[in-house]
Protein backbone atom coordinates (compact mmCIF):
# COMPACT_ATOMS: atom_id res chain seq x y z
CA UNK A 1 0.00 0.00 0.00
CA UNK A 2 3.29 1.85 0.47
CA UNK A 3 3.86 1.78 -2.58
CA UNK A 4 0.21 2.04 -4.19
CA UNK A 5 0.56 6.09 -2.35
CA UNK A 6 3.65 7.09 -3.74
CA UNK A 7 2.81 6.03 -7.12
CA UNK A 8 -0.71 7.53 -7.58
CA UNK A 9 0.98 10.96 -6.27
CA UNK A 10 3.80 10.91 -9.09
CA UNK A 11 1.67 9.26 -11.70
CA UNK A 12 -0.99 10.57 -11.41
CA UNK A 13 -2.32 12.07 -14.71
CA UNK A 14 -1.90 16.16 -15.50
CA UNK A 15 -5.33 16.62 -16.72
CA UNK A 16 -6.29 15.71 -13.31
CA UNK A 17 -3.89 18.55 -11.84
CA UNK A 18 -6.81 21.34 -12.39
CA UNK A 19 -7.34 25.27 -10.07
CA UNK A 20 -8.75 23.40 -7.22
CA UNK A 21 -7.48 21.59 -3.42
CA UNK A 22 -5.56 18.51 -4.13
CA UNK A 23 -6.74 15.62 -1.72
CA UNK A 24 -4.42 15.57 1.62
CA UNK A 25 -2.20 12.53 1.46
CA UNK A 26 -1.70 10.79 4.97
CA UNK A 27 1.96 9.20 4.91
CA UNK A 28 2.29 8.14 8.31
CA UNK A 29 3.45 4.76 8.58
CA UNK A 30 0.67 3.79 11.50
CA UNK A 31 -1.65 4.64 9.15
CA UNK A 32 -0.79 2.98 5.60
CA UNK A 33 -3.34 0.56 6.28
CA UNK A 34 -6.23 2.61 7.92
CA UNK A 35 -9.37 3.92 6.66
CA UNK A 36 -7.94 7.34 6.53
CA UNK A 37 -5.38 6.08 4.15
CA UNK A 38 -8.15 4.26 2.01
CA UNK A 39 -10.68 7.22 1.77
CA UNK A 40 -7.64 8.76 0.66
CA UNK A 41 -6.79 6.42 -2.76
CA UNK A 42 -10.29 6.65 -3.29
CA UNK A 43 -10.32 10.15 -3.39
CA UNK A 44 -7.50 10.20 -5.56
CA UNK A 45 -9.44 7.43 -7.79
CA UNK A 46 -12.22 9.90 -8.73
CA UNK A 47 -10.08 12.82 -8.86
CA UNK A 48 -7.70 11.22 -11.76
CA UNK A 49 -10.91 8.88 -13.36
CA UNK A 50 -9.12 5.75 -12.36
CA UNK A 51 -11.15 2.96 -12.56
CA UNK A 52 -8.34 0.18 -11.20
CA UNK A 53 -5.81 2.05 -9.22
CA UNK A 54 -3.72 -0.95 -8.19
CA UNK A 55 -2.76 -1.50 -12.11
CA UNK A 56 -0.56 1.60 -11.75
CA UNK A 57 1.80 -0.05 -9.13
CA UNK A 58 4.73 -2.32 -10.08
CA UNK A 59 3.43 -5.89 -9.13
CA UNK A 60 5.56 -9.18 -9.49
CA UNK A 61 3.57 -11.51 -11.12
CA UNK A 62 4.14 -15.25 -12.04
CA UNK A 63 6.49 -14.45 -14.48
CA UNK A 64 7.93 -11.89 -12.31
CA UNK A 65 7.04 -9.20 -15.34
CA UNK A 66 5.58 -5.38 -13.90
CA UNK A 67 3.44 -3.68 -15.61
CA UNK A 68 4.90 -0.64 -17.54
CA UNK A 69 4.68 2.66 -15.92
CA UNK A 70 1.80 5.16 -17.15
CA UNK A 71 3.74 8.07 -19.55
CA UNK A 72 4.05 11.73 -17.89
CA UNK A 73 4.16 14.89 -20.20
CA UNK A 74 5.61 18.32 -18.82
CA UNK A 75 4.07 21.46 -19.78
CA UNK A 76 4.99 25.10 -19.10
CA UNK A 77 2.06 27.01 -17.46
CA UNK A 78 1.15 30.85 -16.68
CA UNK A 79 -1.69 32.10 -15.72
CA UNK A 80 -3.58 32.22 -18.86
CA UNK A 81 -2.36 29.15 -20.49
CA UNK A 82 -0.15 25.92 -20.17
CA UNK A 83 1.71 25.38 -23.36
CA UNK A 84 4.84 22.61 -24.40
CA UNK A 85 7.84 23.03 -22.31
CA UNK A 86 10.96 23.94 -24.28
CA UNK A 87 13.89 22.79 -22.63
CA UNK A 88 12.26 20.21 -20.12
CA UNK A 89 11.41 16.57 -21.38
CA UNK A 90 10.78 12.93 -19.75
CA UNK A 91 12.69 10.15 -21.12
CA UNK A 92 12.47 6.34 -21.31
CA UNK A 93 10.18 4.05 -19.86
CA UNK A 94 10.77 5.14 -15.94
CA UNK A 95 9.63 9.28 -16.82
CA UNK A 96 12.70 10.28 -16.11
CA UNK A 97 13.22 13.92 -15.97
CA UNK A 98 15.76 15.81 -18.06
CA UNK A 99 16.52 19.36 -19.21
CA UNK A 100 17.63 19.20 -23.38
CA UNK A 101 19.56 22.62 -23.27
CA UNK A 102 20.99 25.64 -20.54
CA UNK A 103 17.97 28.40 -19.84
CA UNK A 104 19.83 31.04 -22.03
CA UNK A 105 22.85 31.25 -24.07
CA UNK A 106 24.95 33.23 -26.25
CA UNK A 107 22.92 35.33 -28.80
CA UNK A 108 23.75 35.86 -32.08
CA UNK A 109 22.23 37.31 -35.11
CA UNK A 110 23.21 37.08 -38.67
CA UNK A 111 21.69 38.70 -42.68
CA UNK A 112 20.06 35.55 -44.30
CA UNK A 113 20.22 36.35 -48.24
CA UNK A 114 16.67 36.34 -50.13
CA UNK A 115 16.55 33.46 -52.60
CA UNK A 116 12.91 34.14 -53.98
CA UNK A 117 13.17 37.16 -55.72
CA UNK A 118 15.50 37.17 -58.84
CA UNK A 119 19.04 39.24 -59.05
CA UNK A 120 17.70 41.28 -61.73
CA UNK A 121 15.12 42.68 -58.93
CA UNK A 122 18.22 42.85 -56.70
CA UNK A 123 20.11 44.92 -58.89
CA UNK A 124 17.44 46.80 -59.86
CA UNK A 125 16.53 47.46 -56.48
CA UNK A 126 18.81 47.61 -53.67
CA UNK A 127 18.07 47.42 -50.69
CA UNK A 128 19.37 50.58 -48.48
CA UNK A 129 19.99 50.08 -44.81
CA UNK A 130 19.28 52.72 -42.78
CA UNK A 131 21.18 53.66 -38.77
CA UNK A 132 20.03 56.13 -36.52
CA UNK A 133 22.41 57.90 -34.70
CA UNK A 134 22.19 58.85 -31.73
CA UNK A 135 24.77 61.34 -29.86
CA UNK A 136 25.51 62.80 -26.51
CA UNK A 137 23.94 66.22 -26.57
CA UNK A 138 25.71 68.11 -24.04
CA UNK A 139 29.39 66.80 -25.68
CA UNK A 140 30.28 69.04 -28.75
CA UNK A 141 33.66 66.83 -29.19
CA UNK A 142 31.84 64.32 -30.28
CA UNK A 143 29.75 65.98 -33.05
CA UNK A 144 33.34 66.13 -35.40
CA UNK A 145 33.51 62.35 -35.67
CA UNK A 146 29.97 61.62 -35.89
CA UNK A 147 30.03 63.75 -39.17
CA UNK A 148 33.09 61.83 -40.24
CA UNK A 149 31.53 58.66 -39.70
CA UNK A 150 28.03 59.92 -41.27
CA UNK A 151 30.08 61.01 -44.47
CA UNK A 152 31.66 57.37 -45.00
CA UNK A 153 28.46 55.71 -44.16
CA UNK A 154 27.05 57.42 -47.01
CA UNK A 155 29.32 56.19 -49.57
CA UNK A 156 28.71 53.29 -49.03
CA UNK A 157 24.93 53.98 -49.61
CA UNK A 158 23.45 53.86 -45.99
CA UNK A 159 20.61 56.05 -45.04
CA UNK A 160 21.45 58.20 -41.87
CA UNK A 161 18.50 58.92 -39.19
CA UNK A 162 19.04 62.02 -37.11
CA UNK A 163 17.06 63.73 -34.50
CA UNK A 164 16.16 67.32 -34.22
CA UNK A 165 18.63 68.34 -31.35
CA UNK A 166 21.52 66.55 -34.06
CA UNK A 167 20.31 67.70 -36.63
CA UNK A 168 20.52 71.04 -35.84
CA UNK A 169 24.39 70.42 -35.03
CA UNK A 170 24.76 69.13 -38.08
CA UNK A 171 23.88 72.42 -39.57
CA UNK A 172 27.42 74.19 -38.87
CA UNK A 173 28.80 71.38 -41.73
CA UNK A 174 28.00 72.85 -44.92
CA UNK A 175 29.12 69.25 -46.48
CA UNK A 176 26.65 67.38 -44.98
CA UNK A 177 23.27 67.93 -47.46
CA UNK A 178 20.48 67.76 -44.58
CA UNK A 179 18.03 67.88 -47.67
CA UNK A 180 19.65 64.77 -49.56
CA UNK A 181 16.79 61.84 -49.53
CA UNK A 182 19.82 60.18 -47.51
CA UNK A 183 19.92 62.11 -44.36
CA UNK A 184 15.75 61.27 -42.87
CA UNK A 185 14.99 63.20 -39.92
CA UNK A 186 13.74 60.77 -36.79
CA UNK A 187 11.25 62.27 -34.80
CA UNK A 188 10.70 59.89 -32.36
CA UNK A 189 7.14 59.59 -31.03
CA UNK A 190 5.56 57.69 -28.03
CA UNK A 191 4.64 54.03 -28.91
CA UNK A 192 1.16 53.06 -28.87
CA UNK A 193 0.03 52.45 -25.08
CA UNK A 194 2.95 54.09 -23.40
CA UNK A 195 3.61 57.34 -21.66
CA UNK A 196 1.46 59.27 -18.73
CA UNK A 197 -1.43 61.69 -19.14
CA UNK A 198 -2.84 63.22 -22.28
CA UNK A 199 0.17 61.52 -23.78
CA UNK A 200 -1.09 57.69 -23.05
CA UNK A 201 -4.62 58.69 -24.06
CA UNK A 202 -3.85 60.14 -27.50
CA UNK A 203 -0.53 58.54 -28.75
CA UNK A 204 -2.78 56.35 -30.64
CA UNK A 205 -3.55 59.66 -32.64
CA UNK A 206 -0.48 59.97 -35.72
CA UNK A 207 0.97 63.40 -36.28
CA UNK A 208 -0.34 64.99 -39.19
CA UNK A 209 0.27 68.54 -38.46
CA UNK A 210 3.83 68.67 -40.08
CA UNK A 211 3.68 69.68 -43.96
CA UNK A 212 3.87 67.44 -46.81
CA UNK A 213 7.63 67.44 -47.41
CA UNK A 214 8.84 66.97 -43.89
CA UNK A 215 6.44 63.93 -43.19
CA UNK A 216 7.75 62.38 -46.42
CA UNK A 217 11.59 62.38 -45.50
CA UNK A 218 10.48 62.07 -41.75
CA UNK A 219 11.38 58.24 -40.54
CA UNK A 220 9.71 56.75 -37.75
CA UNK A 221 10.28 53.58 -35.33
CA UNK A 222 10.28 51.42 -37.59
CA UNK A 223 12.83 52.20 -40.54
CA UNK A 224 16.06 52.17 -38.34
CA UNK A 225 18.04 48.74 -39.29
CA UNK A 226 20.62 49.68 -36.37
CA UNK A 227 21.26 52.18 -33.76
CA UNK A 228 24.36 53.45 -32.82
CA UNK A 229 24.78 55.40 -29.70
CA UNK A 230 27.81 57.74 -29.35
CA UNK A 231 27.80 58.59 -25.68
CA UNK A 232 27.48 56.68 -22.32
CA UNK A 233 25.11 54.42 -20.96
CA UNK A 234 22.50 57.59 -20.03
CA UNK A 235 22.19 57.48 -24.53
CA UNK A 236 21.48 53.46 -24.56
CA UNK A 237 18.45 54.48 -21.75
CA UNK A 238 17.13 57.26 -24.32
CA UNK A 239 17.01 54.86 -26.78
CA UNK A 240 15.39 52.48 -25.06
CA UNK A 241 13.24 55.09 -23.67
CA UNK A 242 12.36 56.11 -27.46
CA UNK A 243 11.70 52.83 -28.81
CA UNK A 244 9.53 51.25 -25.83
CA UNK A 245 8.48 48.56 -27.97
CA UNK A 246 10.30 46.18 -30.59
CA UNK A 247 13.68 47.86 -30.80
CA UNK A 248 16.88 47.79 -33.61
CA UNK A 249 20.19 45.74 -32.40
CA UNK A 250 21.74 48.88 -30.64
CA UNK A 251 26.26 49.32 -31.07
CA UNK A 252 27.33 51.27 -28.32
CA UNK A 253 30.14 53.49 -29.01
CA UNK A 254 32.12 55.07 -25.96
CA UNK A 255 31.90 58.63 -25.19
CA UNK A 256 30.79 58.86 -22.40
CA UNK A 257 32.68 59.31 -18.38
CA UNK A 258 32.08 55.68 -17.40
CA UNK A 259 30.19 53.38 -20.24
CA UNK A 260 29.94 50.32 -18.63
CA UNK A 261 27.52 49.55 -21.34
CA UNK A 262 29.75 50.84 -24.25
CA UNK A 263 32.65 48.20 -25.20
CA UNK A 264 33.10 49.47 -28.39
CA UNK A 265 35.56 52.61 -29.06
CA UNK A 266 35.45 55.74 -30.98
CA UNK A 267 37.71 54.23 -33.56
CA UNK A 268 36.15 51.25 -34.34
CA UNK A 269 32.80 53.15 -34.81
CA UNK A 270 32.80 53.36 -38.47
CA UNK A 271 34.09 49.11 -39.07
CA UNK A 272 32.29 48.19 -36.57
CA UNK A 273 28.99 49.79 -38.28
CA UNK A 274 29.64 48.24 -41.53
CA UNK A 275 29.74 44.96 -39.88
CA UNK A 276 26.86 44.99 -37.67
CA UNK A 277 24.94 45.92 -40.54
CA UNK A 278 26.23 43.15 -42.83
CA UNK A 279 28.29 45.45 -45.43
CA UNK A 280 31.62 44.31 -44.52
CA UNK A 281 33.15 41.01 -43.59
CA UNK A 282 34.91 40.28 -40.29
CA UNK A 283 37.16 37.67 -41.06
CA UNK A 284 41.41 38.46 -41.35
CA UNK A 285 42.97 38.17 -44.68
CA UNK A 286 46.40 36.81 -45.15
CA UNK A 287 48.51 39.98 -45.41
CA UNK A 288 46.50 42.05 -42.82
CA UNK A 289 46.46 45.04 -45.12
CA UNK A 290 44.17 47.46 -44.41
CA UNK A 291 42.52 49.25 -48.10
CA UNK A 292 40.04 51.05 -47.28
CA UNK A 293 39.40 51.71 -51.02
CA UNK A 294 38.03 48.69 -51.16
CA UNK A 295 34.33 48.04 -50.29
CA UNK A 296 35.05 44.09 -50.14
CA UNK A 297 37.95 44.32 -47.76
CA UNK A 298 37.53 42.00 -45.45
CA UNK A 299 40.10 42.80 -42.48
CA UNK A 300 39.04 42.06 -39.00
CA UNK A 301 37.87 44.60 -36.28
CA UNK A 302 41.19 45.58 -34.51
CA UNK A 303 40.58 45.80 -30.66
CA UNK A 304 41.16 48.95 -28.70
CA UNK A 305 43.91 48.39 -26.65
CA UNK A 306 41.84 49.23 -23.54
CA UNK A 307 39.10 46.80 -24.31
CA UNK A 308 42.13 44.37 -24.59
CA UNK A 309 43.56 45.51 -21.33
CA UNK A 310 40.43 44.70 -19.95
CA UNK A 311 39.52 41.71 -21.39
CA UNK A 312 43.23 40.30 -20.00
CA UNK A 313 42.29 37.77 -17.06
CA UNK A 314 44.74 38.57 -13.89
CA UNK A 315 44.91 35.06 -13.33
CA UNK A 316 46.78 33.67 -16.83
CA UNK A 317 49.54 32.51 -15.06
CA UNK A 318 47.98 29.58 -13.41
CA UNK A 319 48.67 26.60 -15.06
CA UNK A 320 45.29 25.56 -15.71
CA UNK A 321 44.21 28.56 -17.21
CA UNK A 322 43.65 28.72 -21.15
CA UNK A 323 44.80 31.90 -22.64
CA UNK A 324 43.00 31.50 -26.20
CA UNK A 325 42.64 34.41 -28.20
CA UNK A 326 39.56 36.14 -27.83
CA UNK A 327 36.34 35.85 -30.47
CA UNK A 328 36.73 38.00 -33.22
CA UNK A 329 33.54 40.67 -33.61
CA UNK A 330 31.94 39.28 -36.50
CA UNK A 331 33.15 36.00 -36.42
CA UNK A 332 31.33 33.46 -39.28
CA UNK A 333 29.13 36.37 -39.86
CA UNK A 334 27.46 36.02 -36.98
CA UNK A 335 26.94 39.36 -34.17
CA UNK A 336 26.70 38.56 -30.26
CA UNK A 337 24.08 40.52 -28.86
CA UNK A 338 22.96 40.41 -25.17
CA UNK A 339 19.08 40.72 -25.38
CA UNK A 340 18.70 42.71 -22.41
CA UNK A 341 15.71 42.20 -20.43
CA UNK A 342 13.12 45.11 -19.78
CA UNK A 343 10.23 45.85 -17.36
CA UNK A 344 7.04 46.44 -18.59
CA UNK A 345 5.50 49.05 -15.62
CA UNK A 346 2.12 49.99 -15.16
CA UNK A 347 0.77 52.71 -12.27
CA UNK A 348 -3.11 52.13 -11.46
CA UNK A 349 -5.01 54.52 -9.20
CA UNK A 350 -7.11 53.69 -6.67
CA UNK A 351 -9.88 52.72 -8.91
CA UNK A 352 -8.21 50.61 -11.03
CA UNK A 353 -7.66 53.00 -13.96
CA UNK A 354 -4.14 52.68 -15.88
CA UNK A 355 -2.62 56.25 -14.77
CA UNK A 356 0.97 55.07 -16.73
CA UNK A 357 2.99 52.67 -18.57
CA UNK A 358 6.41 52.93 -19.23
CA UNK A 359 9.52 50.24 -20.79
CA UNK A 360 12.30 49.90 -17.94
CA UNK A 361 16.07 49.03 -18.92
CA UNK A 362 17.46 49.64 -15.43
CA UNK A 363 15.17 49.72 -12.34
CA UNK A 364 12.13 50.94 -10.84
CA UNK A 365 12.34 52.85 -7.61
CA UNK A 366 9.57 53.32 -5.09
CA UNK A 367 10.78 55.41 -2.00
CA UNK A 368 9.40 57.58 0.48
CA UNK A 369 10.05 61.13 -1.63
CA UNK A 370 10.12 64.09 0.49
CA UNK A 371 7.95 62.71 3.77
CA UNK A 372 9.89 61.75 7.05
CA UNK A 373 8.22 59.03 7.55
CA UNK A 374 8.95 55.35 6.23
CA UNK A 375 7.70 53.96 3.04
CA UNK A 376 5.25 52.00 3.57
CA UNK A 377 4.12 48.91 1.02
CA UNK A 378 2.35 46.01 0.54
CA UNK A 379 4.07 43.74 -2.30
CA UNK A 380 2.56 40.77 -4.00
CA UNK A 381 4.02 38.30 -6.28
CA UNK A 382 1.63 36.67 -8.84
CA UNK A 383 -1.29 37.84 -6.46
CA UNK A 384 0.57 35.82 -3.02
CA UNK A 385 1.69 38.42 -0.61
CA UNK A 386 5.19 38.81 -0.31
CA UNK A 387 6.15 41.29 2.14
CA UNK A 388 5.19 44.47 4.00
CA UNK A 389 7.97 47.20 3.21
CA UNK A 390 8.58 49.62 5.78
CA UNK A 391 11.96 51.30 4.35
CA UNK A 392 13.44 54.03 2.48
CA UNK A 393 12.42 52.35 -0.06
CA UNK A 394 12.37 48.98 -2.91
CA UNK A 395 13.92 48.63 -6.04
CA UNK A 396 12.90 46.32 -8.84
CA UNK A 397 16.34 45.94 -11.16
CA UNK A 398 16.90 43.84 -13.96
CA UNK A 399 19.75 41.78 -14.73
CA UNK A 400 21.53 45.33 -16.45
CA UNK A 401 19.98 47.46 -13.77
CA UNK A 402 21.94 45.15 -11.01
CA UNK A 403 25.20 47.11 -11.28
CA UNK A 404 23.22 50.54 -10.74
CA UNK A 405 21.25 51.46 -7.86
CA UNK A 406 20.90 48.14 -6.43
CA UNK A 407 24.31 46.70 -6.55
CA UNK A 408 24.42 50.46 -4.59
CA UNK A 409 21.79 49.04 -1.69
CA UNK A 410 23.46 46.04 -1.40
CA UNK A 411 22.10 44.04 -4.51
CA UNK A 412 23.36 40.80 -6.09
CA UNK A 413 25.53 41.49 -9.44
CA UNK A 414 23.94 39.51 -12.07
CA UNK A 415 24.90 38.39 -15.78
CA UNK A 416 23.15 40.36 -18.26
CA UNK A 417 21.53 36.76 -20.12
CA UNK A 418 19.99 35.54 -16.49
CA UNK A 419 16.75 35.83 -16.95
CA UNK A 420 15.72 37.43 -13.49
CA UNK A 421 13.86 40.05 -11.51
CA UNK A 422 16.17 41.46 -8.41
CA UNK A 423 13.80 43.14 -5.21
CA UNK A 424 16.27 44.84 -3.18
CA UNK A 425 15.08 46.93 -0.02
CA UNK A 426 16.62 50.70 0.56
CA UNK A 427 17.18 51.19 4.45
CA UNK A 428 14.68 48.52 5.79
CA UNK A 429 13.70 49.06 9.36
CA UNK A 430 14.12 45.32 9.98
CA UNK A 431 17.30 42.99 10.08
CA UNK A 432 15.85 40.01 8.09
CA UNK A 433 14.79 41.81 4.35
CA UNK A 434 17.69 40.91 2.36
CA UNK A 435 17.81 41.12 -1.20
CA UNK A 436 15.94 38.75 -3.23
CA UNK A 437 15.94 37.11 -6.93
CA UNK A 438 12.50 36.13 -8.59
CA UNK A 439 12.20 34.31 -12.41
CA UNK A 440 11.56 36.75 -15.04
CA UNK A 441 7.96 35.34 -15.70
CA UNK A 442 6.39 36.27 -12.46
CA UNK A 443 4.56 39.41 -11.79
CA UNK A 444 5.24 42.11 -8.92
CA UNK A 445 2.95 44.36 -7.51
CA UNK A 446 3.31 46.81 -4.94
CA UNK A 447 0.25 49.58 -3.26
CA UNK A 448 0.20 52.09 -1.00
CA UNK A 449 -1.82 50.95 1.92
CA UNK A 450 -4.43 52.99 3.34
CA UNK A 451 -3.28 53.28 6.57
CA UNK A 452 0.17 54.32 5.23
CA UNK A 453 1.50 57.57 6.95
CA UNK A 454 2.00 59.58 3.83
CA UNK A 455 2.24 58.84 0.25
CA UNK A 456 4.89 57.28 -1.79
CA UNK A 457 7.00 58.35 -4.92
CA UNK A 458 8.02 55.73 -7.90
CA UNK A 459 10.77 56.24 -10.31
CA UNK A 460 11.40 54.97 -13.42
CA UNK A 461 15.52 54.27 -14.83
CA UNK A 462 15.29 57.72 -13.12
CA UNK A 463 12.94 59.36 -14.49
CA UNK A 464 9.19 59.94 -14.62
CA UNK A 465 8.72 60.73 -10.91
CA UNK A 466 5.10 60.08 -9.97
CA UNK A 467 3.66 60.47 -6.74
CA UNK A 468 1.75 57.41 -5.56
CA UNK A 469 -1.64 58.35 -3.49
CA UNK A 470 -3.25 55.74 -1.09
CA UNK A 471 -4.84 52.81 -2.85
CA UNK A 472 -2.35 53.44 -5.86
CA UNK A 473 -0.09 50.55 -6.95
CA UNK A 474 2.83 49.77 -9.31
CA UNK A 475 2.75 46.63 -11.29
CA UNK A 476 6.21 45.51 -12.96
CA UNK A 477 6.51 42.41 -15.43
CA UNK A 478 8.84 41.47 -18.11
CA UNK A 479 8.37 43.29 -21.26
CA UNK A 480 8.50 41.22 -24.79
CA UNK A 481 10.96 43.64 -26.03
CA UNK A 482 14.42 43.79 -25.47
CA UNK A 483 16.92 45.67 -26.05
CA UNK A 484 19.68 43.89 -27.97
CA UNK A 485 22.82 45.62 -27.36
CA UNK A 486 26.36 44.08 -29.63
CA UNK A 487 28.89 42.59 -27.82
CA UNK A 488 32.47 43.28 -28.79
CA UNK A 489 33.23 40.05 -27.84
CA UNK A 490 30.67 38.11 -26.54
CA UNK A 491 27.95 38.60 -23.77
CA UNK A 492 30.47 37.47 -20.66
CA UNK A 493 33.31 38.41 -22.06
CA UNK A 494 32.01 42.66 -22.41
CA UNK A 495 30.40 42.04 -18.69
CA UNK A 496 33.48 41.07 -16.87
CA UNK A 497 35.61 43.70 -18.56
CA UNK A 498 33.35 46.56 -17.43
CA UNK A 499 33.04 45.13 -13.96
CA UNK A 500 37.07 45.09 -13.87
CA UNK A 501 37.64 48.44 -15.42
CA UNK A 502 34.64 50.44 -14.05
CA UNK A 503 34.30 48.60 -10.65
CA UNK A 504 37.79 47.40 -9.88
CA UNK A 505 35.71 44.04 -9.25
CA UNK A 506 37.65 42.11 -6.53
CA UNK A 507 40.72 43.90 -6.72
CA UNK A 508 43.30 43.74 -4.19
CA UNK A 509 47.48 42.87 -3.69
CA UNK A 510 47.84 39.16 -4.67
CA UNK A 511 49.41 37.42 -1.62
CA UNK A 512 53.47 36.45 -1.89
CA UNK A 513 54.20 32.82 -2.35
CA UNK A 514 55.30 31.00 0.50
CA UNK A 515 59.44 30.63 0.10
CA UNK A 516 60.26 27.41 0.45
CA UNK A 517 63.25 28.28 3.25
CA UNK A 518 60.74 29.44 5.30
CA UNK A 519 58.37 26.25 5.11
CA UNK A 520 61.76 23.97 5.77
CA UNK A 521 62.27 25.78 9.32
Amino acid sequence: MKQLILFLAVFCPVDAFQLRPAPILRTSLHRLNSAEAQADINELKVEANIDDADSLVQTNGENGKSVPKRKIELTWCNADACHETLREKVVGDHNHMELTAPATGQVAYSFVDDTSSSSANREATPYSPAVLILVKPDDEDLVPMAVEVIEQLLEYGVQILVDSIFREQLRKYDYIDLESEMIRHFDPKPAPGFGSGKQLLSNNITANKSNGEEQQNSADLSDADLIVTLGGDGTIMYASHVFSGPVPPILPVAGGSMGFLTPFAREEMLEATLIALGLKNAAADENGDDNKDNPDNVNNLTISERANNNMHVEASSFSGYNDREPLAFGNNNKICISMRMRFDCRIFGSDGTLRARYAVLNEVVIDRGSSPYLASLECFCDDVHLTTVQADGIIFATPTGSTAYSMAAGGSVVHPAVPAIMVTPICPHVLSFRSMVFPDHVVLRCYVPSDARSTACVHFDGKHRTELCRGDSVQIEMSPHPVPTINRVDHSADWLSSLKSNFNFNTRVRQKKISTTSVSD
